[in-house]
């Protein structure tokens, strides 16, 4: 009888996630039956056809309004009394001094009721969430109240920013296992644990799956292009980016920066490319398609991060399986990957004259060494990010979980 396990997710699917949708058809493969269940998601509209496949397939908790979640509650609380009040009892002390207010918590046990019924019929032995903020705790609650055991997956950097605030040490005390994507991460959560739970800390890679890798190679371009894929947001260091390249700019350089997403800067990272004559450099792209963002990628000489807190992204380890070099910063699990003159550049996070001087050597470089650096980087990520494996890997602490 195939494993039936349900993941548990704050949003699912959503386009700057999409290692969550390759882990769960990863595991499907080998084996296992995944119940999609998310908190919100349902009214996103999506570009990639894969996301909206996995939108019809998820089951989403707030899609069923309020009156569902105190529903929920109550009858939770006629059934089965000593669970909810236990249940209740450690909501309260996941809303003491939290990085959300207390109501937020009682939302969050409201939605682990109206899951559990979900989760009997869909015969699941296991939850596993995404992310250590409120999905952990959604699965935390659920468990409590009488589901399945969890584990879940920490990411970074959110997590790291802010972990007595969400209770970290709390969720993985609670777990069967947790899952850090990196050494670095796997450090971090040690920071916040005691030793006696350490042996809880595992680490899973994201991972790509042979379709995306599998392909001819594509010779690096002519073109004086470079490529950022991210979320357009403080974190992610766009504003140095673009500051970076007008400098360059300034200097006279023959470029074009391509940003590919959205997100809380956009706005002003419009006017400043306006503001500074930009418009024939920097393209902005917003969110765009798995298959729009390769292609992007591959018109590029190299993909460019200029990060300031990371876990460690995907989208790096995409560039590489497609043989592009990476220019990123010293942040996270990232230098895990990225070789400093083996497969890419490495600079200090913030340091703009650090990020130019590397922009300028990626421009620089013949298509002989940036072919190179892509071809290293190429081995590298097969060696570390190949999704069977991960999942493999996954697929054997499910199962030691609930022997």
């Amino acid at each position: 009888m195939a494993d039936h396990i349900a993941y548990v997710i704050n949003q699912y699917p959503k386009t700057s996630h999409s290692f969550i949708r390759r882990e769960i058809l990863a595991l499907e493969q080998q084996g296992f039956v995944v119940q999609r269940i998310a908190m919100r998601g349902w009214d996103v509209n999506l570009v990639d056809q894969e996301d909206q496949r996995e939108q019809e397939r998820t089951k989403y908790a707030l899609r069923q309004g309020h009156t569902a979640l105190l529903l929920a509650a109550l009858r939770t609380m006629f059934l089965a009394p000593g669970r909810f009040f236990r249940a209740l009892f450690l909501t309260i002390k996941m809303g003491q001094r939290a990085d959300k207010p207390w109501p937020y918590h009682l939302v969050y046990l409201a939605e682990a009721c109206l899951i559990l019924p979900w989760l009997k019929e869909g015969g699941a032995r296991h939850m596993h969430a995404h992310f250590g903020t409120n999905s952990a705790e959604v699965a935390m609650l659920a468990s409590a109240l009488g589901g399945p055991p969890y584990s879940f997956t920490v990411h970074g950097p959110e997590e790291f920013d802010m972990p007595e605030f969400i209770h970290l040490d709390e969720k993985i005390r609670r777990s069967q296992f947790v899952v850090a994507v990196s050494s670095y991460g796997r450090s971090q959560l040690f920071r916040w644990v005691g030793h006696k739970y350490w042996s809880k800390v595992k680490v899973v890679h994201c991972g790509l799956e042979a379709a995306f890798y599998d392909v001819d190679p594509v010779p690096i371009p002519a073109a004086r292009r470079l490529v950022c894929v991210a979320r357009l947001a403080m974190e992610k260091g766009v504003l140095l980016l673009v500051e970076a390249a007008h400098r360059l700019a300034k200097q006279e350089i023959d470029f074009e920066l391509v940003l590919v997403g959205d997100g809380p800067l956009r706005g002003e990272l419009d006017r400043l490319v306006t503001e500074w004559g930009l418009a024939g450099r920097v393209r902005i792209t917003g969110w765009l398609s798995g298959e729009q963002v390769r292609d992007e990628i591959l018109a590029a000489r190299a993909l460019v991060s200029a990060s300031f807190a990371e876990g460690l992204p995907v989208v790096i380890m995409e560039a590489m399986a497609l043989r592009r070099p990476v220019l990123a910063t010293y942040v996270g699990g990232v230098p895990e990957l990225v070789r400093p003159g083996e497969t890419g550049w490495l600079v200090h996070a913030g340091d703009l004259e650090q990020l130019i001087f590397a922009m300028r050597d990626v421009l620089a470089q013949s298509s002989s060494v940036l072919q190179c650096m892509g071809e290293a980087g190429y081995s590298r990520v097969l060696a570390r990010h190949n999704i069977d494996i991960e999942a493999a890997k996954l697929k054997a602490l499910f199962r030691e979980a609930n022997q």
